[in-house]
């Protein structure tokens, strides 16, 4: 059977694109204290690369085959009723508080209600609270873990509460048990923020499958990536329509790009005050947005969907080189801890400085030798020039957040780096602390 000359060309391309990723993407030696240790980033073949070419030759640009695929990936994975593709972690965080005050949702948030979240956090799993007019409601978290502390959880609740998100920090989870169990006894609704654990397991059940909506994000730094791009994990059938509905500009009809009338009455409906026979691929049913990624960008996580679970082997196999390392150090750092039942996907390697160690003066020694580090996030978000006087209420004492603000930073363990980087790593802090015990 001879082969059309279309796709003869489309291979050499494809194999050109390979040769191109040999010569030019291929690891590069390490060279301490002139290469970077970075805190995190991608990593990717050539099969990413071919991917991206063939999406790019088919020129579909918007959402189509590679978005399908890839959603369909996830939510086997996840075992869900459905997984929606967005473009950034931030917009699977804002869907899910959108899809939770949807007036099509029974139950639905409504301003005023409140929701229990950490104040150690990141902005955008915060933010979309704000702006939905709910009122967060701030409880301190557990040192070591870095996530909210669940023995405060229950205590925090008022008349008002009506759900929990939760982050699961740097891809260690929170206590699922308690907080599941809290959820379902008093009829909140339950978000994970999983974006920095994607793979992270609790009791042996994924991370985003305890919740009734899970968040991921898939920016360069996070397990995988598509560049930009997140996704959203759906739980519950109930908020399958309305979460497609917001993502897609808020429109009632549910036809993919370039298809018309799946629902065989594309011109007999009758909604709102509209006209009857309103075209439906123009009825909007909720505020929304158009939150998609491209099909270029759904192709690339195809292929890094294929490295999932070799990616966060990696990230444990670093983590536990550092934890090893680091152990001679204890006195003078707070090395993570996790749950007995919690197997993370680790998203970095966070360190709370102690015995008096100054965190700045550890932090400007690694990155002088190019080790990056990073702060955990916002820190106490409620300190951030953003958010000072945001409408909130907190619970008690932010003694911890306000301790990882001061004390707490991380280094990376992502697959990209190697046993050489991660040796360096450990003799720069071998070397802090035997300048620090002579100056003594």
């Amino acid at each position: 059977m001879s082969v059309q000359p279309s796709q003869a060309l489309k291979q050499e391309i494809f194999d050109k694109v390979r040769a191109y990723y040999d010569q030019v993407h291929r690891p590069k030696r390490f060279v301490p204290f002139e290469a970077k240790v970075p805190y995190a980033g991608r990593v990717f073949g050539p099969e990413e690369m071919v991917a991206l070419a063939d999406a790019s030759l088919d020129f579909w640009l918007t959402l189509g085959p590679y978005g399908d695929r890839f959603e369909q990936a996830l939510k086997r994975y996840f075992e869900a009723r459905d997984a929606v593709l967005v473009n950034s972690g931030s917009s699977a965080n804002l869907l899910a508080v959108a899809t939770l005050c949807s007036p099509h949702l029974e139950g639905r948030l409504q301003p005023g209600d409140e929701v229990i979240t950490p104040a150690v956090t990141f902005p955008t799993t915060l933010a979309p609270l704000i702006q939905h007019q709910l009122v967060p409601v701030f409880v301190d978290c557990e040192p070591g873990t870095y996530n909210i502390d669940p023995s405060r959880v229950e205590a925090a609740l008022g008349p008002r509460t009506r759900a929990i998100m939760v982050p699961h920090t740097l891809g260690n989870p929170c206590d699922m048990g308690v907080l599941k169990a809290l959820a379902e006894r008093r009829g909140l609704w339950l978000v994970e923020d999983c974006c920095d654990a994607l793979g992270a397991t609790f009791d042996g059940q994924l991370v985003g499958t305890f919740g009734d909506l899970a968040t991921l994000s898939f920016y360069p730094a996070h397990h995988i990536t598509l560049g930009e791009g997140g996704a959203m994990v759906i739980n519950r059938q109930r908020f399958m329509r309305i979460a497609r509905s917001i993502r897609d500009w808020g429109r009632d009809c549910w036809c993919a790009p370039g298809v018309s009338d799946t629902c065989g009455k594309r011109f007999g409906w009758q909604l709102g005050s509209l006209p009857a026979g309103y075209d439906h691929k123009y009825i909007y049913t909720h505020a929304g947005y158009n939150l998609k990624p491209t099909d270029l960008q759904a192709a690339i996580g195809c292929a890094q969907l294929e490295r999932l679970e070799g990616f966060i082997a990696a990230r444990r196999r670093n983590f536990a080189h550092l934890a090893e390392g680091l152990a001679p150090y204890r006195d003078a750092l707070m090395l993570p801890v996790a749950h007995p039942k919690a197997n993370p996907s680790w998203f970095g390697f966070p360190i709370t400085v102690q015995g008096g160690v100054d965190r700045l003066t550890l932090v400007r020694w690694l990155e002088e030798a190019k080790i990056e580090t990073r702060q955990v996030f916002a820190g106490n978000i409620l300190r951030q020039p953003g958010f000072q006087s945001i409408p909130h209420r907190v619970h008690g004492s932010l003694q911890e957040t306000d301790r990882v603000m001061t004390d707490t930073f991380f280094i990376g363990v992502y697959p990209g780096l190697t046993d050489e980087m991660l040796e360096f790593v450990i003799a720069r802090f071998a070397a802090f602390f035997a300048k620090t015990a002579v100056r003594a």
